[in-house]
């Protein structure tokens, strides 16, 4: 694995992170008010789309590797 693909798994690691930490948020319902509930969704969201455009980045690299 070259250092480009490393480097992208350690920041999908910490989307992780991030991920849950929100998503523990939402569940242990501490979210004060619904917009503060959006918001949060909101980040969740975000977050899924950049692992989503991280993982389609390095299957690109991997393929144009073979």
């Amino acid at each position: 694995m070259n250092n480009e693909i490393r480097a992208l798994a350690l920041v999908q690691q910490e989307i992780e992170k991030i991920r849950q930490e929100q998503t523990a948020f939402i569940a242990e319902s501490r979210a004060e008010t619904f917009d503060e509930y959006k918001k949060v969704c909101g980040v969740i969201r975000g977050l899924n789309l950049a692992d989503s455009v991280i993982n389609d980045l390095v299957q690109r690299m991997t393929n144009d590797d073979d």
